[in-house]
């Protein structure tokens, strides 16, 4: 119209079809703001849950939102060799357990936490995280038996080689701990040696847990397992995780229907003897006393003899190891935990 109609009109588009509503790039920050961990994949999965109504920003989308906004971390590529021999896994919740410390920290008032953890290999559920004062056993039994009553006990739990878990110096590496699972009827899985990433969902996890939970640590051990239990719970019921499709763990995992219960005793019905291993370590048998092994104390054995004045020691189903009339110790027999037959305990 007049003048004005020779003028250059703007050439820009009356819509930007890549351009991030305001609206939209808000929830996004706020996300991340609330969540400083979480990546894009995360942080749109949450949104398809929690805003339904609008369109759902692709990964890259948000991604450059987050950059422009100053909110990606650049780091360096590591360089990721697989080694090791393959585990079986679990294809339901409670087929396979994780469990292992977390590396300790020092708190604010300069003692140190030792954080214990358990997960389910299945749906990634936390079942607990507890900073603990350190690794002795009597900790863990505690720590192992609250998880088995709240969730049931699992078929198989997974850990490395180190205490409570293993005992390098006991008979095949077991421990008290280890031998009261046997006695729940858990089966026990352990990692090579020196390759964490054989229980790597698990060590995933802890990465997860020392970022949002221990940076900066508390000062005290209350106000550190109150951080332990919000993380619990956003872990397990708020963070969604790419490997379940979007899905929350607590969307997947369900209790065991195995309840918890005190074991009962063994009973050894073709063996000639049940005898109590003692305080020590011992089976004591007429007036001899053959060193055994002190991971067994307090458990029942059973004895039988296999040839002339040769007896085998039996412990449940597992047979352990032999001992003759001239010597004072157990010979052990073969592993019945060796890798090949420990690994695919657990059932499909």
């Amino acid at each position: 119209c007049g003048l004005e109609g020779l003028y250059d009109r703007s050439r820009a588009p009356y819509r930007q079809a890549n351009k991030l509503p305001f609206q939209v790039e808000r929830t996004i920050l706020g996300i991340k703001k609330e969540h400083p961990s979480w990546g894009a994949p995360k942080i749109r999965d949450k949104l398809i849950r929690q805003y339904p109504m609008i369109p759902t920003p692709a990964i890259s989308t948000i991604h450059a939102a987050l950059d422009r906004n100053g909110l990606v971390k650049r780091r360096k590529r590591k360089r990721y060799r697989a080694n090791g021999t393959a585990l079986n896994g679990a294809k339901s919740p409670n087929g396979l357990w994780c469990a292992d410390y977390k590396g300790e920290f020092m708190l604010g008032n300069r003692q140190y936490c030792y954080p214990l953890t358990i997960s389910d290999y299945r749906s990634r559920y936390l079942l607990a995280c507890e900073g603990l004062e350190s690794t002795k056993s009597d900790f863990a039994f505690s720590v192992f038996e609250r998880t088995f009553k709240d969730f049931g006990l699992p078929n198989a739990i997974r850990t490395d080689n180190g205490t409570p878990f293993a005992s390098p110096c006991a008979l095949f590496g077991l421990s008290k701990l280890s031998v009261w699972w046997l006695r729940l009827g858990i089966n026990i899985q352990r990692i090579k040696p020196g390759h964490p990433q054989q229980n790597g969902r698990h060590e995933r996890m802890h990465l997860t847990l020392k970022k949002e939970a221990t940076k900066p640590a508390a000062f005290n051990f209350l106000q550190q397992q109150e951080r332990f239990d919000d993380f619990t719970g956003v872990y397990n019921n708020e963070r969604p995780h790419q490997a379940l499709g979007g899905a929350y763990p607590g969307d997947v995992y369900t209790p065991s229907a195995r309840v918890y219960q005190p074991p009962e005793e063994p009973e050894y019905p073709y063996h000639d003897r049940i005898i109590r291993v003692t305080r020590c370590g011992r089976i004591c048998l007429g007036r001899r006393k053959i060193n055994f092994s002190v991971v067994f104390a307090g458990q029942l054995v059973g004895i039988r003899e296999v040839d002339t004045d040769i007896w085998q020691v039996s412990f449940l189903e597992y047979d352990l190891g032999y001992f003759d009339k001239e010597q004072d110790r157990v010979e052990p027999g073969p592993n019945p935990f060796a890798p090949d037959k420990v690994l695919t305990m657990c059932p499909e």
